[in-house]
Order: structure tokens, then C-alpha cells, then sequence
């Protein structure tokens, strides 16, 4: 398995004076996703939790909403030396219908964009299976306040490399159901959301996905093809993000940092406290 993290020598400046020393940087590799054999996608992750990786990516692609959609998940050898496991294949169960192949990506997907190479714009906006705007659950202001540190608290990779995006799902009381770091933002959501549809979570109802930066039309609508009514961001969202959340009835939120948020869709979800009345 490949490694997370790498040290490396570098030669620090600091206050007029030079040094040579180690530093631990975030390793960046690609992986190739395959359904069936046949090669989907190539993104930019950070390894670990390939296996949920590629199964977040085929439920945000429409292809997955049930652990029983897969039968397998296996690493395969490729062409290039120390492929092995940057190789994932997804055999589908039987009945599961393939992606489609306008979802095909022409090239590979950076780590700063998951889109990219899309065969067409029209393809991103993927149907979704459930329906976030009938979800009733509200969150507490003070809770999804408190959400940005409770996932910083959690980074141990980014406390050695500084160089990480985090997405962490949380229940609207604030308790950390998963957490998952990469290279990329839209990597870490799809593997929280893998991990959900492994163990059979999916719809997200009530749920909270907090990210560590901005909130992009596509991190929206991985929420919304996971099922998750909120999305809160350290950031600021896109135009096309609110406009998303906007027409799916979903909670948008963000600049989420200390005692302020700006709430750009769905405020009825997030809920002021209720004052105390003098006896």
C-alpha cells in the first residue's frame, strides 16, 4: 500500500538564516478507477481508503446506493511499474446497471477538481436518488459552529504536513460519525461517502458534511447524491454550489469559522437557541 506521507530534505529561511532539514510532505499519486474492468477515471489522491474512494465516486456518479450494489473491490497490477495499488476495479453485482458513458472521463481529474474532463457539462448534473429538501432535521447554531474545529481537532495527517483537505460527517448533534483527509476536497467527501455506503448508511438523512475549504458546485452535489440535507463550509461556495442547493432544497453554510456563518441557502434548518423564560 502506498504510503500517506514522505520525508523529504529541505533548506528552511528563517529570520536571515538558512538550515538543512527533513519535512514531511503528503503524498500525491493517481488512481485509476475501473467498473467491471473498464477504465472510468483517473484522479490525483492521496493513498488510503482507496476501496471507499472509489465506491463514494460511483454513488456520486448515480451508479451506487447499497454495499449489496458491489461484489467486489480488488487493486489491480497495470502497465507501469508500482501500479499495484493505484489500480482499484468495482465489479458490480448482478442487476446493477454500468455507468454511463457520457460520465467517461477524457482525461484524469486533478486534485483541485474532480470534474474535469467530464464529457459534458450536462453529465454533471447527475439525478439525484433522494429527495434532501423533505428532510426535517435541524442543526443548532451553536453545534455547526462548533463543527470547523472538531474536524481540525481531528486531522492528524494535515498536524504533519499542513498540506490536506479534510471532509467529516457529523450527526446534527455534533458527534463525528467519519473523517477521511486527501489531496484533493472532492476525494475526502467521496471517501466519507464511501464509507457510508459500505456500511449501509446511505441516505445520509440528518446528516452534516463539513468541509476544511470552499464548497464547489460538484462537493454539493456529492452531498446531494449521498442524500445529506447540510453542507457546511470553512469557506466560501461557488455561485453554481448555491444555486444547486438552492433548487435541491439542501442547507448551504459558509465562511463557518469561531461565532460566525453565512447562511446562503436553507436557514430553516440551522436553529437559533431557545431562551430561557424567568420563573
Amino acid at each position: 500500500m502506498g504510503r500517506i506521507t514522505d520525508r523529504r530534505r529541505i533548506v528552511r529561511l528563517r529570520a536571515g538564516t538558512r538550515a538543512e532539514r527533513p519535512d514531511t510532505l503528503v503524498v500525491e499519486e493517481p488512481l485509476e478507477v475501473r467498473v467491471d474492468g473498464q477504465s472510468l477515471a483517473v484522479t490525483m489522491r492521496t493513498p488510503g481508503h482507496d476501496f471507499d474512494l472509489a465506491a463514494g465516486f460511483l454513488v456520486t456518479e448515480g451508479v451506487l446506493v447499497s454495499p449489496d450494489d458491489i461484489a467486489a473491490q480488488r487493486y489491480c497490477a497495470g502497465a507501469q511499474p508500482d501500479s499495484e495499488y493505484n489500480i482499484v476495479d468495482v465489479t458490480l453485482a448482478p442487476g446493477v446497471a454500468p455507468p454511463d458513458p457520457s460520465l467517461e472521463r477524457a482525461f484524469y481529474t486533478t486534485s483541485s477538481c474532480g470534474i474535469c474532463g467530464k464529457a459534458s457539462l450536462d453529465a454533471v448534473r447527475t439525478t439525484a436518488r433522494w429527495q434532501v429538501s423533505s428532510d426535517t432535521a435541524t442543526i443548532a447554531e451553536s453545534v455547526l459552529l462548533a463543527l470547523p474545529d472538531l474536524l481540525r481537532s481531528q486531522q492528524a495527517v494535515f498536524d504533519r504536513t499542513g498540506g490536506l483537505h479534510a471532509a467529516g460527517l457529523f450527526t446534527a448533534e455534533g458527534e463525528l460519525m467519519a473523517l477521511r483527509e486527501d489531496v484533493g476536497r472532492h476525494n475526502a467527501v467521496d471517501k466519507v461517502i464511501g464509507w457510508a455506503l459500505k456500511s449501509g448508511l446511505l441516505p445520509l438523512s440528518g446528516c452534516v458534511l463539513q468541509v476544511s475549504g470552499r464548497a464547489s458546485f460538484e462537493l454539493t452535489q456529492k452531498a446531494l447524491m449521498a442524500g445529506i440535507p447540510t453542507l457546511s463550509a470553512v469557506s466560501a461556495p461557488s455561485s453554481l454550489a448555491v444555486d444547486l442547493a438552492a433548487e435541491a432544497g439542501m442547507t448551504l453554510a459558509g465562511f463557518v469559522r469561531g461565532d460566525s456563518m453565512n447562511i446562503y441557502t436553507g436557514a430553516h434548518r440551522i436553529v437559533e437557541p431557545v431562551a430561557e423564560v424567568a420563573g
